[in-house]
């Protein structure tokens, strides 16, 4: 059983989609995603002692930024009036967990915005720490959740 994409019109081109006639709903997204990080990377970003400064406060607020822009980034996103973006962080042993929440009332899901957001943080995260660590990876970036009410 083949379904058909929905960002792509009757004539194969690449479109939006129209979400018009969808009523408006609470939605909500969780996604979340890992960095490996070496033992003396995760040591500093717990010290907070890296020269680029608090790593965690600046991937925060890269990932809420990163989901408020998710629209300009993908091209076929709609641009969505958020009610809530949150990022949080766990640090593990062998690195950091990122979980991003994303909602809006709206007619179309939140689920890009908030693994945006979490890449973003990601990245934020590996950018401050590219000194002290060349073998970072970012792995297991996933949605967890979607849900509309």
């Amino acid at each position: 059983m083949s379904e058909k994409l929905s960002h792509i019109n009757d004539k194969g081109e690449a479109n939006m989609v129209d979400v018009s006639a969808k009523p408006v709903q609470k939605r909500t997204a969780i996604a979340e995603g890992f960095i490996h990080l070496s033992a003396e990377a995760l040591k500093q970003v717990n010290e907070n002692t890296l020269k680029k400064g608090d790593v965690l406060a600046t991937a925060r607020i890269a990932g809420i930024m990163g989901a408020k822009e998710t629209s300009s980034l993908i091209p076929l996103c709609h641009p969505l009036q958020l009610s809530k973006v949150g990022v949080d962080f766990e640090v593990k042993a062998n690195g950091i967990k990122a979980t991003a929440i994303a909602v809006c009332s709206g007619q179309t899901g939140v689920e890009m915005e908030a693994l945006t957001g979490v890449n973003i943080a990601l990245l934020t995260i590996y950018d401050m720490c590219k000194a002290v660590d060349k073998g970072m990876r970012m792995t297991d970036i996933t949605l967890v959740n979607k849900v509309k009410e």
